[in-house]
């Protein structure tokens, strides 16, 4: 049976599996025709939290993608859930980029300013980070404020190479205070459990495709869903040769333009 009729969601990572920066991977946008056009879902999915989801529909939609607010989750979104329904009445001070304060805002969180107590330090890839804030987020890992992140992605890729992502921010507030965080975002459980919630679809009528074995393939194996691995971005079949079985991608591509 083709993965296209089997499947009833699409889970898509977009940099390096529906577009490369500014440039959009060939077939791309027709592989999501396609798919909707069978009847399946497509969301599309980022660990990168530090835009919020407003700016991945207007990059989409100037890249050719028919995409609407729906359409977007981040590793910010999961978190958020995760806040609103485990740490109601916490306060939280948030290490994070302007647009993802808008999001926190938007869905009725409001971290605390610099300077002032918080019961958790919530931590992401804040491209706006400052020394000030890594001190007090760090003075308050401290004083016993819990240490959570939005991802744990070590490097964002950029036209110039790679800069410092979440996952290398929570790395240095380790080695300073000794305390190590909880991560969401890609491969943990809390997102494939949110994916079901805000579908509707169980994760086993899912697949997730994308470019990174650590990410978007792991989660995939390591939670049930078809995991579904494209050679468009940052991963090679070499990497995927030095997976134990278990761990290997269910399907492989070329780029999403092969997938039928």
């Amino acid at each position: 049976m083709s993965i296209l009729n089997e499947k009833k969601a699409f889970i898509m990572d977009m940099d390096g599996t529906v577009y490369l920066g500014d440039n959009v991977i060939k077939g791309a946008p027709e592989f999501v025709t396609r798919a909707r056009g069978m009847g399946a879902k497509v969301y599309f999915f980022t660990n990168n939290a530090s835009k919020n989801p407003d700016i991945y529909v207007e990059r989409l939609t100037r890249l050719g993608f028919e995409a609407c607010r729906e359409d977007i989750i981040t590793s910010g979104d999961v978190t958020i859930d995760f806040l609103k329904k485990n740490r109601a009445g916490k306060s939280i001070y948030l290490v994070g980029t302007p647009a993802l304060h808008e999001s926190f805002e938007k869905a009725g969180l409001y971290p605390v300013k610099e300077g002032e107590y918080a019961d958790i330090v919530l931590s992401s890839f804040d491209t706006t980070l400052t020394y000030a804030k890594l001190e007090h987020a760090c003075n308050l890992l401290r004083n016993g404020a819990e240490f959570l992140s939005t991802h744990e992605d070590i490097n964002c890729p950029t036209a110039d190479g790679f800069i410092p992502d979440s996952g290398a921010i929570c790395a240095l507030m380790t080695l300073s205070t000794g305390r190590e965080p909880r991560y969401f975002g890609k491969p943990h459980l809390e997102t494939v459990e949110y994916i079901e919630a805000y579908t509707g679809i169980p994760r086993e009528q899912c697949a997730i495709v994308g470019d990174r074995l650590y990410t978007d393939i792991a989660t995939g194996k390591k939670h049930g869903m078809t995991a579904i691995f494209v050679l468009s971005g940052e991963g090679t079949m070499e990497d995927v040769e030095q997976l134990p079985d278990n761990m290997k991608p269910d399907l492989i591509f070329n780029s999403v333009d092969d997938i039928r």
